[in-house]
């Protein structure tokens, strides 16, 4: 290797670096910036003036969403064949599903799963296709929830914004048709294996496509749900879940750890011309102690208990016993 290839190589990932942490810097100042304009006492007026009704509402879509996703990590069980039992793998899904929301996919959904699913005795081939094939689930039912919000009932955008909903319309329909041809791929390729990055792909069937397509796709329509009950009605369902999802992308882009100030910064962006900022930010924060906190704090619980019994298998027994 080059002394000028060995110059780059060395530099390049404290370039990266920097960049990242430069970028969270920039992100960091901008949500201060911003939330030194919000009244938050009537914010937190908001948030008490929600009637109890829509709170049970959200919170029981929330608790719905959270057992539907539990169970993706079962249609990896039926891929692998591995023999977990049903009660373990949801509890794993839900773990990481918690942490991933407020922590991130890496620490979250990626890391969590393999330390878990280790230490029930998986390995790590089989982790990582399980972990794939819950992912594939999810954003196969983003493309086609959001493909069909975009090309169907495109969003109202403010009225000084001066763009139409026509680039929406055509986001739409290039997301349709990327769900549409994976759902061709398991019609004509089901039982073959793809290589991605060196890792084993064996396409499933056009009947677990739909099922994957019909969970994801459900789940995606709670997590709108949850936001909708909380605006209490004052902004159509299909808006706020084209916003919901408009959101989401955002928040993976950004590298943000649960959206923080993301999600708001969106739904104000777009939806302030219809609700107003406080109303609009109380019903944010609810969601996100029924969709962040309170599931990550029953998380937590679960993996300390988890921790636990791992820890009692792992002492060896005593003389006698």
């Amino acid at each position: 290797m080059s002394t000028m290839a060995l110059s780059r190589h060395s530099w390049w990932p404290w370039a990266r670096r920097a960049a990242m942490w430069g970028f969270f810097a920039l992100i960091a100042w901008l949500l201060v910036r911003q939330a030194r304009t919000i009244d938050w006492e009537e914010v937190l007026d908001a948030i008490r003036a929600l009637p109890l009704i829509f709170l049970l509402a959200a919170g029981a879509l929330a608790a719905c969403s959270f057992a539907l996703y539990s169970t993706y990590d079962l249609l990896g069980r039926h891929l692998t064949r591995h023999r977990l039992g049903t009660g373990t793998v949801m509890g794993v899904t839900f773990i990481s599903y918690a942490f991933n929301l407020n922590l991130g996919s890496l620490v979250g959904g990626v890391a969590f799963r393999y330390r878990l699913y280790s230490r029930l005795g998986l390995a790590n081939d089989t982790i990582t296709r399980v972990l794939g094939f819950s992912m594939l689930t999810n954003w196969l039912g983003y493309l086609v929830v959001a493909g069909t919000a975009f090309c169907f009932w495109p969003m109202t955008l403010p009225p000084n914004w001066k763009i139409d909903g026509g680039g929406l319309r055509i986001l739409g329909a290039v997301l349709l048709m990327a769900a549409l041809a994976y759902l061709v791929l398991c019609a004509t390729a089901q039982g073959r294996t793809w290589r991605v990055r060196g890792h084993a792909f064996k396409v499933p069937g056009l009947p677990m496509a739909l099922l994957q397509l019909a969970m994801s796709c459900t789940n995606w329509s709670l997590m709108g749900g949850v936001i909708w009950f909380l605006l209490q009605g004052q902004v159509g369902y299909a808006q706020v879940l084209a916003v919901l999802l408009v959101a989401a992308v955002a928040g993976v882009i950004t590298h943000v750890p649960a959206g923080l100030g993301v999600l708001e910064a969106v739904f104000v962006a777009l939806l302030a011309h219809e609700v107003p900022q406080a109303k609009l930010l109380g019903a944010l924060l609810a969601y996100r102690g029924l969709y962040y906190l309170l599931p990550l704090v029953v998380a937590t619980l679960g993996y300390l208990v988890t921790e636990a019994r791992a820890r009692r298998l792992r002492v060896p027994a005593r003389p006698g016993r």
